[in-house]
């Protein structure tokens, strides 16, 4: 499965590609010392570099795997990389800061649901996954039920 790191204007399009469960950096959550493109340019060099800048896309050409992202649109952006991913919502990867999600213990669960205001009774409906840096649960909800109105609306999915 192809892994990606997308640059600052790309944002919407990483969190996308961790709900299709593709292991995707975001630049803006790096640090980086010095020259933000230097680093993007030449470290994660196992990540197809996906930016909306030409001129970093120039400098990269050659050097590591990059594609340049031209619209500006979440479904256009998605359609450009169609020959490369799956559009199949997945619960893998934590869509906030690209960690595995995994099931939570009973006990992970009730504490998250007490600080969030979330009904206990949610674990009888759903299957729940975990992210262990953000301490967030997921599952498949409303939201998730937009997320798949969106890609067919769109001819995605």
């Amino acid at each position: 499965m192809n892994k990606f790191i997308c640059d600052r204007m790309l944002k919407r399009l990483a969190t996308w590609l961790r709900i299709f469960g593709y292991d995707t950096l975001y630049s803006g959550d790096l640090e980086f010392d010095g020259d933000e493109d230097c680093h993007l340019i030449n470290e994660f060099r196992d990540r197809i570099l996906l930016t909306r800048d030409k001129e970093l896309y120039r400098r990269s050409e050659g050097i590591r795997p990059v594609i340049l992202i031209k619209s500006d649109r979440l479904e256009e952006q998605l359609r450009e990389l169609k020959s490369l991913i799956r559009f199949e919502l997945r619960m893998d990867r934590c869509s906030v800061c690209n960690t595995p999600l995994r099931k939570p213990s009973d006990e992970e669960a009730l504490e998250v649901m007490r600080r969030e205001g979330i009904k206990e009774d949610l674990r009888e409906k759903y299957e729940l996954w975990f992210c262990e840096r953000c301490r967030k649960l997921y599952w498949m909800g409303g939201h998730w039920r937009n997320m798949k109105r969106f890609l067919s609306e769109h001819g995605l999915g």
